[in-house]
């Protein structure tokens, strides 16, 4: 037996304890409800944690809305969208490949990390309210300036809206946020709808 048979839910989760620095999702969590204090420098100085961490904070000020509509609901809503979301979150923090920026001196190397586009994604559900992020992924080879790349992202709306618009304007915002942060070719952005959560009365501003 190997250290990957003992970790069922790491797997689950889709990360390792390297991808956090040795922490686990549950620690970020601790963390958060402790109001981060003490301070951890160990959490507070990792690109990974600090992806992670802003994540959750976003997903837990959806959640408690969520939760009280679905706890109403009839019969009980499926809530194993949180499992989704958090696995999500931990694969966007794992660093993933080195993303190349052109620069006119070719003595000087830039980059930005797989992981920290993919938080950048992930931020843009913030501008469409009851909208979460799931799982982003980047397919084609961003390590080649120019090269073709598709995004694909499972997300999760809420209840009552109009879902072609909910999409639009997440791509519009996952679009514009690439645009104006990344050198990447970006052929096309594809949004997966994997649940639809119960949402507050009120909600948004994309009813049908």
């Amino acid at each position: 037996m190997n250290d990957e048979d003992n970790a069922p839910e790491q797997r689950l989760l889709g990360f390792e304890p390297d991808d956090l620095d040795g922490h686990a999702i549950e620690d970020l969590t601790d963390y958060l409800d402790a109001g981060r204090a003490p301070a951890d420098p160990s959490i507070d100085g990792s690109p990974g944690c600090q992806l992670a961490l802003d994540a959750l904070e976003r997903l837990r000020g959806l959640t408690p809305a969520l939760v009280a509509a679905d706890t109403a609901a009839e019969p009980a809503a499926d809530a194993r969208w949180v499992d989704r979301i958090l696995s999500g979150i931990a694969l966007d923090a794992r660093s993933g490949r080195r993303i190349p920026l052109a620069s006119p001196d070719p003595s000087v190397d830039f980059g930005v990390t797989e992981g920290a586009v993919r938080g950048l994604i992930r931020a843009a559900e913030n501008a469409v309210p009851g909208v979460l992020v799931g799982r982003c992924r980047l397919d084609g080879d961003v390590t080649q300036i120019g090269a073709p790349i598709r995004i694909d992202i499972d997300v999760s709306v809420p209840y009552g809206q109009v879902i072609p618009r909910l999409a639009d304007r997440l791509r519009a915002e996952v679009a514009d946020r690439l645009n104006a942060n990344t050198e990447l070719n970006v052929t096309a952005i594809d949004i997966t709808i994997h649940d639809i959560s119960l949402w507050a009365e009120g909600a948004g501003d994309d009813r049908a």
